[in-house]
């Protein structure tokens, strides 16, 4: 079973029709028993880093996400569900994320011809092919909402890769840790593809 966390953040909804989609049973959930008896867990959510945060906190999400982590079963983190793993992010100056891996989320530069937020399609390269792209050709497109983006400490750590006017960490993979910038549930077969092979750990 997956547990998919509420928190009150956005996009919730679209994850578990995803799910659906690829026959998974998910259940959305804060409830501590439920989390600790499940085979997967995800965070999603877009929105503001800050508010997560102070949901997480509120709830005492951020205690049973670490918990989960440590019991070494699959994680996954999409969009804002990616940011809130690292250290901290410029949106939100000395709001703590949940520092379970090592990283900065820093806004995307103003640039000619660019649109900050970065709303649509974008290719990925992969310089470490992580599991969450097996069977995932490099240069495939998925589906990106984002005005941050994420600047991993470790670089061994990063398994997809874009540009939008920067060089942005799409896709990390740390033991049992896996998180991706974009929206698999909103990228079409390849999204599916990435959310069935998560699924499948």
């Amino acid at each position: 079973m997956i547990a998919i966390l509420d928190y009150d953040a956005g996009n919730i909804k679209s994850v578990e029709k995803a799910f659906k989609i690829l026959g998974k049973e998910t259940i959305l959930t804060r409830d501590f028993s439920v989390i600790e008896k499940a085979d997967h867990v995800i965070l999603p959510g877009v929105g503001s880093f800050a508010d997560a945060m102070n949901h997480l906190k509120k709830y005492e999400l951020d205690k049973a996400i670490k918990d989960y982590v440590v019991s070494g079963r699959p994680f996954l983190g999409i969009c804002l569900g990616l940011q809130l793993l690292f250290d901290s992010s410029e949106e939100s100056p000395g709001v703590e994320g949940l520092h379970i891996l090592d990283g900065k989320v820093v806004r995307i530069p103003d640039g000619p011809g660019l649109k900050v937020p970065h709303i649509g399609w974008n290719s990925l390269d992969f310089p470490g092919k992580g599991r969450l792209f097996d069977g995932i050709d490099e240069g495939a497109f998925v589906y990106f909402v984002h005005s941050y983006y994420l600047k991993a400490k470790e670089e061994a750590i990063v398994k997809a890769t874009t540009e939008y006017g920067c060089h942005i960490h799409a896709s990390v993979e740390k033991d049992n840790v896996f998180a991706c910038q974009f929206h698999p549930e909103k990228s079409s077969t390849v999204g599916l593809k990435i959310l069935e092979n998560f699924a499948n750990l």
